[in-house]
C-alpha cells in the first residue's frame, strides 16, 4: 500500500479543481496511509472474515475492506467523491496488477499460446484466491469453449461486504468506488495476462454490484488485429 500510494499521490492535485491548493507531499501520503489503517481497524468487525470458508475468500475481502477504508479516508481529508473515487482506483490497479503478474509470471514462461494462457492462469486464480465453495464464499461456473473462458459468478463476498456496510453505516459513494476499482480491473487484467500487444479479452454484460444477478465474465483467448484499438 505504502508503494502503491507513493506512486499514485505524490504530486498529484490535492483539488484538481482548485490547483493553487497544491499537491501530495510525502506527509500528506504518510497522514493517509496512518489513517487509512485506523479506519481499516474500525471496519474488521463488520467484515466476519471468520465465517468466510478459505484463507483466499478471507484475503479478498480483507483487500475490498482496505478499498473501502482508503476511499473513506479520503473524504475524511476533504476529497471529493470522484476524486477519491478515482484516486483508489490508480491504487488499487498497482497493487491488483501486481497480484496478476504474479500469478501469472509461470504461465508467461512456458505458454506460448495467449488463449491457453488466458484459461491456465484463470484456473489457478480459481483455486487461490478465488476459490469458490459457494456461499458465503465465492460462487462461480467455469467452463471453456474454444479459445474462451467464461466465468459467471453469483455470490462475490467483497462485493457483498461493501453493500452490507452501505446498508449498515450509510451510503458514501463506497459501492461505487467499489466497483471504479475492483469491477473495472477485468478489462486491463485479462489484456495484462494474456500479454499478447492487442486489447479486447474481456467482455461483461452484467455486474452483481451494479444490482445484476451474474457477473457474466467472458475472458476471450484470441482478439482481431483491431482489437488493438484503444477503446476495444
Amino acid at each position: 500500500m505504502r508503494r502503491s500510494a507513493r506512486q499514485v499521490l505524490k504530486g498529484r492535485l490535492l483539488d484538481p479543481k482548485a490547483p493553487k491548493s497544491g499537491r501530495w507531499l510525502e506527509s500528506d501520503i504518510k497522514d493517509y496511509l496512518t489513517a487509512t489503517w485506523k479506519r481499516a481497524d474500525t471496519l474488521l468487525p463488520e467484515a466476519d472474515l471468520d465465517v468466510l470458508p478459505s484463507i483466499g475468500n478471507r484475503q479478498m475481502v480483507f483487500l475490498a475492506l482496505l478499498t473501502t477504508a482508503s476511499y473513506r479516508a479520503l473524504l475524511d481529508r476533504g476529497v471529493a467523491r470522484d476524486y477519491a473515487r478515482l484516486l483508489c482506483a490508480d491504487m488499487g490497479w498497482k497493487i491488483y496488477s501486481w497480484m496478476l503478474q504474479t500469478a501469472s509470471l509461470p504461465f508467461q514462461l512456458i505458454l506460448r499460446n495467449p488463449a491457453r494462457r488466458l484459461e491456465n492462469i484463470l484456473r489457478t486464480l480459481m483455486i487461490f484466491p478465488f476459490n469458490a465453495p459457494g456461499k458465503p464464499g465465492y460462487e462461480v461456473s467455469v467452463w471453456s469453449e474454444g479459445d474462451d473462458t467464461y466465468t459467471y459468478w453469483t455470490h462475490c463476498p467483497p462485493q457483498t461486504f461493501v453493500r452490507q456496510l452501505v446498508t449498515s453505516q450509510g451510503d458514501h459513494g463506497e459501492l461505487e468506488a467499489f466497483y471504479e476499482s475492483w469491477c473495472q480491473y477485468d478489462w486491463p487484467g485479462a489484456d495484462l495476462i494474456a500479454r499478447d500487444g492487442r486489447r479486447g479479452h474481456y467482455t461483461r454484460t452484467q455486474t452483481l454490484s451494479q444490482g445484476d444477478p451474474v457477473c457474466d465474465m467472458c475472458w476471450r483467448g484470441c482478439v482481431p488485429t483491431d482489437g488493438n484499438r484503444p477503446g476495444k
